[in-house]
């Protein structure tokens, strides 16, 4: 059932070409985007390119805005068109029918971490002292941590247009204390106590270790082991919205 589940959602993927573009093309061209803010940029003999810096953590907050957006819109057409309903009259149990929505947009996800990091170092020639494949690995749990709360979110929503509004509520304020404007250790105490509790400000941190080490750290597996989390966490949530009747 799980496996007959993602194969449908990745089947309607299929068929919406938006979906696909917004999902592979629009992070690459969002990178982009931050490449040419900084092409002519001034840089003192050894300085470090801004790109470097900032363009790492776009990796982990665009597959995160990306697929949240994908994911709750998704969802909510499947509840509101009646196909979740449905599903929930047959004998599908509702852990394959969840984990078959997330496994499907899952695999998306790390088809667009490949893109876009591929893009980066590739194209923009990203430079930093880790290893790309934890880079990678990074970009995936947060694209897949947008998935979860995307499937949670749609739960709360009644049309397109309230899944979109959740973003000023639930990805906006991440982006804002994950570190990429101001260095957590340096906001009021009142907010860094809020970016501790925050999931993406771990993505963050955790490709700022992958940037500055050549090794992985102890600091970057608690990251990683706290997204992982966050993801188990929102994915338990997301169960407990789906019932057997949505009226």
């Amino acid at each position: 059932m799980l496996w007959a589940t993602c194969r449908r959602v990745l089947l309607q993927l299929r068929g919406d070409p938006r979906s696909i573009a917004m999902i592979l093309v629009v992070p690459a061209v969002l990178l982009a985007l931050v490449y040419w803010l900084y092409q002519n940029e001034t840089l003192a003999p050894g300085m470090p390119r801004t790109f470097d810096r900032v363009g790492l953590m776009m990796l982990g907050i665009f597959p995160f805005v990306v697929m949240f957006l994908v994911t709750s819109i998704t969802m909510l057409r499947e509840r509101t068109s009646g196909t979740l309903e449905r599903l929930l009259t047959t004998p599908i149990h509702k852990a394959d029918l969840l984990f078959g929505y997330a496994l499907a947009f899952s695999i998306m996800a790390a088809a667009q971490a490949l893109v876009a990091t591929g893009t980066a170092y590739w194209i923009f020639g990203l430079k930093i002292a880790g290893n790309a494949g934890w880079v990678v690995l990074i970009s995936v749990l947060t694209a897949v941590l947008g998935v979860v709360l995307g499937l949670l979110c749609s739960a709360f929503a009644t049309t397109e247009f309230q899944a979109v509004q959740f973003m000023p509520v639930v990805v906006i304020p991440q982006i804002l204390l994950c570190g990429l404007f101001v260095a957590r250790d340096q906001m009021n105490g009142v907010l860094e106590a809020i970016s501790n509790v925050l999931p993406l400000s771990y993505a963050v941190d955790g490709l700022q270790q992958v940037a500055a080490h050549s090794s992985p750290t102890g600091q970057l597996v608690r990251d990683l082991v706290v997204i992982a989390a966050f993801v188990l966490a929102g994915v338990l949530l997301a169960s407990l919205t789906l019932r057997r009747r949505t009226a």
